[in-house]
């Protein structure tokens, strides 16, 4: 009932619909009582002989019964049709609720949870909800006035015989019990293992080419097939489960039939009551266990159902990590000022990240973050653009901490360029005016030529409206980092990260997004990680981090004067290269 509660708690938008619905409900279920009453009086007229009278009286009858079929129809439209409006209006915004919900989880959560799960609660498990609403629960109503209208009816027709009508209600209720406690799990499982044939179809398409180039098609194909047959086992053994209990239920409610023709029978021999009240009884009877197995039925359905809403709700009663706190304030504007204040961060409780960090940069500085990898670079990133919250200590914007501005505000002024680029499957012009999807294609070329792919897009045969495909599988590691680069130049946030952004791009290309990023470097406080130490000589203050601590800062030129780490990374690197040089 719990569960129940708070599904129901989300059909408040729809509440006229399921109304309406009720009442045509109400109104069907009268109708079916009264039908049976009919037919008996029709039986007793015949029974007792025809003449001119009964037979227009007969047909005054039939005239009346046709009548409340046809009004009959009418109604279970109305009810069906109204419930399903409401239940499918419900599932569009509990789907919505949910993928809003998750929409705020912090990035640790998403780096846990597997999306092909997520997808199948979005998808799989809130369908569940149009069943609920348009077939459990208008159809328990119905059932169960019926029920309670038939036992009146019939314990005002003869109390001794629906006395013994009701002998097989307390098993059917018991077997009613142990069947959802057994079954509830078994349908858990089978959105579960639902959820795990999305999570690895997932990781297949999106991995294919891997797949492929290592030659693992069979061996991913036997984990498809494993997920697929334990999904089949679990649906199997539900059906299994109600295979046992619907049988069970008909042979008890068939007890009652038996037990009123036997004793009815009885009756009737000592003349203790009339064949027409018995035949009114059985037709009555129909009614009497039809309602009882159709509770069972759905009793059945609504495992399933709830099932499903349980993983709906567990979703949306996660609680939040990273949120707008209640008295935050807007950012229309900012300087750009950046300060990280005694910062202390871990992923898992015990094991420190950062320890104790502190640095600012002020307006259109250049700040660039170096070392080991490992160390908690990508991390100080992150929590500049408050993907995640220090575990002690506060970063701060213009003086502001981070959580005290709202995350709508703070994302405009702050722009991030990830290692692991995404695109998404639409036009490149569309991927760089993504944050800013009003900008005109002057802008988006714009920040393309800052980001020197302008060249590269217009030598494509559908220039800026190319499909980049899905994850921008159709471009080269450095052009959909350049595309990335892009995308954060045009949202004209005043804070620039980048998180390796000239990882993926050729020597050349990189000295040209060098110089961009120098350009940009007075009108932007740039934050960036860089592991090709020959692209932040130019940087304000360069922070080497080792084990989370801030080991060394200061400039290019001051810290090739010290003997530390900085020093030996970079004789390392230029070794390196000039290795390669030779080698070329």
């Amino acid at each position: 009932m719990k569960i129940l509660w708070r599904v129901t708690k989300e059909a408040k938008q729809y509440r006229i619909f399921l109304v309406a619905a009720m009442i045509s409900t109400l109104l069907l279920t009268g109708l079916n009582l009264v039908g049976p009453r009919i037919l008996q009086l029709i039986v007793a007229e015949i029974v007792n002989g025809l003449n001119n009278e009964t037979i227009r009286y007969l047909a005054k009858l039939t005239f009346i019964l046709l009548g409340i079929y046809l009004i009959r129809v009418l109604f279970r439209f109305l009810s069906n049709i109204l419930a399903h409006k409401a239940a499918w209006n419900i599932v569009q915004i509990v789907r919505m609720k949910l993928y809003s919900k998750m929409q705020t989880f912090s990035t640790e959560y998403f780096t846990t949870a597997q999306t092909g799960d997520l997808m199948s609660r979005v998808v799989n498990d809130t369908a569940t909800f149009e069943m609920l609403y348009a077939h459990i629960i208008p159809e328990s109503v119905t059932n169960v006035l019926t029920l309670i209208g038939v036992t009146v009816i019939l314990f005002s027709m003869n109390a001794k015989l629906a006395l013994l009508t009701c002998i097989p209600i307390p098993l059917i209720i018991l077997s009613g019990y142990i069947f959802a406690k057994k079954i509830r799990p078994i349908f858990r499982s089978v959105q579960k293992s639902m959820s795990g044939i999305n999570t690895i179809l997932h990781d297949n398409f999106a991995g294919i080419q891997e797949i492929r180039a290592f030659g693992q098609a069979e061996r991913q194909e036997k984990k498809v097939f494993e997920k697929v047959a334990a999904y089949t086992k679990s649906i199997l053994y539900s059906l299994y489960a109600g295979a046992v209990f619907m049988p069970s239920i008909e042979f008890l409610t068939s007890l009652g039939t038996i037990i009123v023709l036997g004793f009815g029978g009885y009756l009737a021999f000592h003349s203790q009551i009339l064949f027409t009240d018995i035949v009114g009884f059985l037709f009555y009877l129909t009614l009497f266990y039809a309602p009882i197995t159709g509770l069972t039925q759905l009793l059945e359905q609504a495992q399933q159902a709830l099932a499903g809403a349980e993983r709906v709700i567990e979703i949306i009663d996660t609680p939040v990590e990273i949120k707008t706190e209640e008295n935050a304030i807007t950012l229309e504007q900012c300087e750009g000022a950046i300060e990280f204040e005694n910062v202390n961060f871990s992923y898992t409780e015990g094991i420190p990240v950062l320890k104790d960090i502190s640095f600012s940069a002020k307006p259109g500085q250049f700040i660039a973050l170096v070392g080991p990898t490992g160390v908690g670079k990508t991390t100080m990133v992150k929590l500049a653009s408050r993907l995640y919250d220090p575990k002690s200590g506060s970063v701060k914007l213009d003086g502001h901490d981070l959580r005290d501005i709202t995350l709508d505000s703070l994302h405009k002024q702050v722009a991030f360029v990830p290692q692991d680029t995404y695109l998404f499957n639409s036009t490149i012009a569309e991927n760089i005016a993504f944050a800013r999807p009003d900008a005109s294609l002057e802008e988006i070329m714009t920040a393309a030529r800052i980001a020197k792919i302008h060249d590269d897009i217009i030598a494509m045969p559908d220039g800026y409206d190319t499909i980049a495909g899905e994850r921008g599988v159709k471009l080269s590691g450095g052009q959909k980092q350049r595309i990335a680069i892009a995308r954060a130049v045009i949202c004209g946030a005043p804070v620039l990260i980048l998180d390796e952004a000239t990882s993926s791009v050729d020597a050349e290309t990189e000295r040209m997004i060098q110089r961009s990023i120098d350009e940009l470097a007075g009108n932007h406080t740039i934050l960036a990680i860089a592991h090709r130490l020959s692209t932040i000589k130019n940087a304000d203050q360069i922070l080497v981090i080792q084990e989370g601590d801030i080991v060394q800062r200061g400039t290019h030129a001051e810290l090739m004067q010290q003997e530390g780490l900085y020093k030996r990374m970079y004789d390392l690197q230029s070794a390196e290269a000039a290795a390669a040089a030779m080698m070329r």
